[in-house]
């Protein structure tokens, strides 16, 4: 799983650097000449980057671009902003490399890419389209208007040749996930010919690399692996086992609440020993995924990307308050729950 981050980290950090993120997002973005085409133009950027990257990535560059959009256009930021958080969380569920969770119960389960996706692609599609919505209604004076947008073509700067070889790689390691082939060996063999080059310094690729995450993970599994041997007796794990009982819905919302309580990442690892010991562990994983995203959205604190997005909104002059969040993230949290309880 370490194997696996690291290497989507350095693809993350290639397209970043290229500047392929703000070319992209502003390319769609500048092309939404109503207020509800430009949430959902940014709703869509934020899910489908977000399916395929590491959505804490994609709300680094993606916040402060949509705040500057929306500010240049007299526009009210904080639903535009709100939607870049809730749908780059959604938009994550879909795929194994959306988000750290994830990709760790890929590691744990190891469900294929391609069965992942199927699963779950439907949850995050209706997920971002009831984002939208729900933006929409809560905020209807700013969007009942209906006004004209006219956004600035402000230049951008990029690298063309290393955008090239890092959408190359992209597809690359997207192609070869949905062909079967093992996520982390993928990953970090194609993470390490993008280091091969002379037109970006590798110190600069190891300076985006969220280290002290990685390091965390490390640590978790750590202590998870010394909680199984010493607090975990055969009884209590065989005991656990006949939980299957239960119904979905009841580990959608215990993994919802515990997410929560102690972040979905420490939620999965501490839900590992009981999962496991299920007669459809591969099911129960797939609900512990959809449920530990999809709880993301509740609070402000519910993800990394959510503060991402609050503190670069900060830095352009917008608050994103607690209300202003949860008036949206609530409702939400709790219709996509619901939905991607009933479709597994």
């Amino acid at each position: 799983m370490l194997t696996l981050l690291l290497g989507m980290m350095i693809l993350d950090a290639n397209l970043r650097l290229s500047g392929f993120f703000a070319m992209a997002g502003g390319w769609v973005m500048r092309r939404a000449h109503r207020p509800l085409a430009l949430l959902a133009a940014v709703a869509a950027t934020a899910g489908v980057f977000s399916a395929f990257l590491v959505n804490d990535a994609v709300c680094l560059v993606l916040a402060p671009l949509v705040a500057e959009l929306t500010l240049t256009l007299q526009r009210n930021p904080v639903p535009y902003l709100l939607v870049a958080a809730m749908a780059s969380n959604i938009g994550s569920t879909a795929t194994i490399t959306g988000n750290p969770q994830n990709m760790m119960i890929g590691s744990f389960s190891h469900i294929p890419y391609v069965n992942f996706a199927a699963a779950l692609a439907p949850v995050a599609l209706f997920g971002l389209l009831l984002t939208v919505v729900l933006i929409a209604l809560l905020h209807r004076r700013e969007f009942a208007s209906g006004a004209q947008l006219t956004a600035p073509s402000t230049p951008i700067r990029f690298h063309r040749v290393l955008m090239w070889r890092a959408l190359a790689g992209t597809a690359l390691v997207a192609a070869l996930f949905f062909a079967g082939q093992p996520p982390a060996k993928v990953a970090i063999i194609v993470g390490g010919l993008l280091l091969l080059t002379r037109r970006v310094r590798s110190e600069r690729v190891y300076a985006q690399i969220d280290w002290s995450l990685l390091l965390m993970f490390a640590g978790l599994f750590i202590i998870v692996a010394g909680a199984k041997h010493g607090l975990l007796s055969g009884e209590v794990v065989a005991a656990s086992g006949r939980l299957h009982s239960i119904a979905l819905p009841v580990l959608a919302a215990l993994t919802a609440i515990l997410s929560n309580l102690v972040s979905n990442v420490p939620a999965v690892v501490v839900l590992r020993p009981f999962i496991d010991s299920l007669r459809d562990p591969a099911q129960a994983w797939l609900t512990v995924a959809m449920a530990s995203t999809l709880a993301g959205n509740l609070t402000v604190l519910g993800s990394i990307a959510n503060l991402i997005v609050v503190q670069r909104a900060a830095a352009s002059g917008v608050v994103i308050g607690f209300w202003d969040y949860c008036r949206v993230g609530v409702p939400l949290t709790l219709l996509t729950l619901a939905i991607g309880t009933l479709w597994l």
